[in-house]
């Protein structure tokens, strides 16, 4: 078999790194719902958790484990038998395993975080990997702060990791320090002067913190690296990671100067970034590449009247290379299951029969309500379909605005096969359902943030509506949309407390010493 020496393989953390976002949690469901995303998009592999991190994690690893057919899934582990066994434990089912082992190499992190001499963390590495590929063919080493690591250690510490077993080595850039031009010559000499160095795969995966995360990826790969490691819409920790969307396009767009290849199917990419925003509560902002609002709009005369003439003036790619196909189905009252299927597809959405069902009684209420009915607004039932499925779910309202009574909230909720009402007075008809809602979980966690933004336009446009919750250093948010801006924010604060839920179950685990 001939090896593509210009292939890349895309890692995506989404579910992971991504998934450790402020408010970004997501339910098991969501979580199988974007991993099926990922490999209908054709990543290579998928980081599906942190399996020893809590209950909730190891079941996502283990389901999406065995739901995938194709992509290689991964989870993560800290150099500890115990790491390592709950993630083999979880990834039993999986067609293709990894264990992705990592430690810190920096001087920093090894003397204030992990309290361990150079020599002990040599040894650490080689006790992890060797019992990780005892259990796994695909072994991933990370050498956490990379980057900030002692040139001669850095060789030292994966030249002990392949020795040990590892088949993949990340060299990640754990704090975005580092910048494009030393990406590229350190990826170089570590390959020059690592003696091993041609029995592994070399992965790169950068933090954006100066803004530089996809540029210091790409330059990784000049430099020899054959694996990036990212996320979509590059959400993460801090200011996130690498944009898995702006990687496959730059590599797409400028094979001249780039000629590297990945499995990439382009045209599944803005239905997968509005999958991840819905999930996770985090808007896309406007100005984004590839996936924002504002990606393929022209406003100044002088771009309209080039693009009028030739789309090429201003624009590099087209909207269909990254799947914003041109609406050819206008929808509305009268329109059908079968004209509602084909939008779908038009769309780039596949339901099952009760989703479909289910999103296609909405599309009518909403039809009845609203005079066009937009593909952003379909988009958003979609969307808001995939967040109906789990936990506490609100099967009926009632809201009181009136400048002569106490402004109040009524809801019934739905968990667990019983139904029990929940009611509250506030200083108005939001807060009122705030209060409501809050009394069904314990504590009192803070609103962060409440935001509403119209779907489309029109005085009868879809609201949306974002909430953030912190509750004991915990961040979650909850999206909804409804016509009722009122049932909106009811429906987005309970996804939140949905999620609080679910992230309370996460411990995080013991710090690893010396």
């Amino acid at each position: 078999m001939t090896i593509d020496k210009n292939r890349v393989i895309i890692f995506d953390t989404t579910l992971r790194d991504g998934e450790q976002s402020p408010g970004c949690s997501m339910t098991l469901n969501e979580k199988l719902r974007v991993a099926e995303a990922l490999e209908q998009l054709g990543v290579d592999v998928i980081e599906a958790g942190f399996a020893i991190a809590s209950n909730g994690d190891f079941n996502a690893v283990s389901q999406i484990s065995a739901l995938l057919k194709e992509t290689t899934v991964c989870s993560l582990a800290r150099a500890s038998i115990k790491d390592i066994d709950r993630a083999w434990e979880a990834l039993r089912g999986a067609k293709r395993p990894r264990i992705h082992t990592f430690i810190s190499t920096s001087p920093l992190h090894m003397e204030h975080k992990l309290q361990m001499s150079p020599e002990r963390v040599l040894e650490k590495i080689e006790e992890s990997v060797s019992y990780a590929r005892n259990l796994c063919d695909d072994v991933e080493w990370s050498c956490e702060d990379g980057t900030r690591t002692e040139e001669d250690y850095l060789y030292k510490s994966i030249e002990t990791a392949i020795k040990a077993g590892a088949t993949t080595i990340n060299v990640p850039d754990t704090v975005g320090y580092t910048t494009p031009v030393e990406y590229t010559t350190m990826m170089r000499k570590i390959i020059e002067n690592v003696p091993n160095s041609d029995k592994a795969i070399f992965s790169t995966h950068c933090h954006n913190d100066l803004g530089l995360a996809v540029a210091n990826s790409i330059a990784a790969v000049e430099g020899g690296a054959r694996q990036i490691e990212c996320t979509i819409n590059g959400i993460g920790e801090r200011a996130g990671n690498a944009a898995l969307e702006e990687i496959a396009m730059a590599f797409r767009t400028r094979q001249d100067m780039l000629p590297y290849k990945t499995g990439i199917v382009t045209e599944n990419i803005t239905k997968t970034s509005h999958l991840v925003s819905s999930v996770t509560g985090l808007n896309v902002q406007h100005n984004k590449a590839i996936v924002g609002a504002n990606a393929f709009a022209h406003e100044s005369g002088i771009h309209q009247d080039g693009m009028l003439k030739n789309a090429e003036t201003y624009e590099i790619m087209t909207p269909e290379s990254v799947g914003l196909g041109k609406s050819t189905l206008v929808m509305g009252k009268h329109s059908g299951r079968h004209a509602f299927s084909e939008k779908l597809k038009e769309l780039g959405y596949e339901l099952g029969n009760n989703e479909f069902l289910s999103a296609f009684e909405q599309f009518k209420d909403l039809a009845d309500a609203k005079k066009v009915v937009y593909d952003e607004d379909i988009i958003s039932i979609v969307d808001d379909g995939m967040r109906d499925n789990e936990g506490m779910q609100i099967t009926s309202w009632k809201f009181v605005c009136d400048k002569d009574v106490p402004n109040s909230a009524t809801f019934e909720i739905a968990a667990d096969g019983d139904v029990k009402e929940v009611h509250s007075e506030g200083n108005g008809p939001v807060d009122a359902a705030f209060l409501a809602l809050g009394t069904l979980v314990e504590g009192e966690p803070d609103l962060e943030l409440y935001q509403v933004h119209a779907v489309t336009k029109g005085t009868d446009a879809q609201a949306e509506v974002t909430v953030r919750l912190a509750d004991d250093g915990k961040t979650v948010n909850g999206h909804a949309a409804h016509t009722d801006t009122l049932v909106a924010s009811a429906k987005a604060y309970l996804n939140a407390l949905n999620k609080l839920l679910v992230k309370r179950e996460k411990s995080k685990p013991e710090e690893m010493t010396a």
